[in-house]
């Protein structure tokens, strides 16, 4: 009696097996939106409760944070800081995404000897340019790397990924991988060359706390690097120019440029008096670097807070049983 029905049970499970091997991807992909469907009905009250809680914790978090922003800015950019650093480098490392892992130890690497450079004491008069020029790179590799990306995104969505019969699909992950990767490192970018503004102007002596410069620089010394100006203002340079500013002091232009646009500094280094950076960006060109640097404050928000307020959500769903 037992041996019919085993071989009856046998040849069910074989036909449903047969049935689920002969499924299209698209009946596939339908038959699991059903069972979502199936598995989640009747919780249409708990998902309410869900999203009511998302867009609390949303609301009271934007709060906190500028508050905090507007009452401990340095404590908040230091903690923002540390979170751009931290949390997409954890991400990395529990999705073995190796191609970031290696580039964020090579920006970390040389960004802390540059870094550490600019803390030394007492400083070397290098150093200054140095860091500058590094931080000022890196600003021009991610500003270009966010516009590449950009592009590409508009080429994949126009379709011109056809003529040169690529599959819009890998466009597309290069194009998001080109915007991440000038985004984020743009971000840190201008953090840590505030940081090491402010330092340094603090450590050279270019003003004090209470607002008086404590050095008086030669007409052919850079205030910024120390080093002697190789043009005057009134010549065109082989490499850069010179810039006098409305205070008179003289500056090379790769060092009031760095000073300006990547530490975000609109004041004289030397005497802290307002810069008209209308005569240091001089063409079209330069102009979207200074609203490409308010766009990076946005992503501070995506890439630290975020991921961080989504955690802090989960939790909260869990503790009340929310699933």
């Amino acid at each position: 009696m037992d041996e019919p029905s085993d071989m009856m049970e046998e040849l069910k499970k074989s036909e449903q097996e047969r049935f689920r091997r002969e499924l299209t991807p698209q009946e596939e992909l339908r038959k699991q939106h059903i069972q979502f469907h199936e598995k989640h009905k009747g919780h249409e009250q708990m998902h309410a409760e869900m999203f009511i809680i998302l867009i609390f914790t949303l609301l009271i978090a934007q709060i906190v944070l500028v508050e905090w922003k507007k009452r401990h800015y340095r404590s908040y950019m230091l903690m923002t800081l540390l979170g751009m650093w931290t949390v997409p480098m954890c991400f990395s490392c529990y999705n073995m995404w190796y191609r970031f892992m290696v580039s964020w130890l090579l920006f970390t690497g040389l960004s802390g000897v540059v870094v550490r450079k600019a803390l030394e004491k007492p400083l070397n008069c290098s150093t200054p340019r140095l860091v500058y020029k590094w931080f000022y790179i890196i600003h021009k590799v991610s500003y270009g790397m966010g516009i590449a990306g950009y592009c590409l995104m508009m080429a994949t969505i126009m379709g011109l990924n056809f003529i040169f019969s690529a599959n819009p699909h890998n466009w597309m992950d290069c194009a998001l991988l080109l915007l991440f990767y000038g985004l984020y490192y743009g971000v840190l970018g201008r953090d840590l060359a505030e940081i090491c503004s402010d330092k340094m102007a603090v450590k050279i002596g270019y003003y004090s706390k209470d607002g008086f410069p404590t050095k008086t620089p030669d007409d052919n010394i850079c205030a910024i690097c120390g080093n002697p100006l190789l043009v005057s203002t009134e010549e065109e340079g082989v490499i850069e120019d010179t810039f006098r500013l409305s205070c008179n002091h003289v500056f090379h232009e790769f060092c009031i440029r760095g000073w300006c646009i990547v530490g975000k500094k609109q004041t004289c280094p030397f005497c802290n008096e307002k810069v008209d950076l209308k005569r240091i960006v001089r063409n079209f060109w330069e102009k979207p670097h200074l609203l490409y640097g308010q766009l990076l404050d946005w992503v501070r928000w995506l890439v630290c807070w975020q991921p961080l307020i989504y955690f802090l959500v989960q939790g909260i769903n869990w503790v009340l049983g929310l699933h």
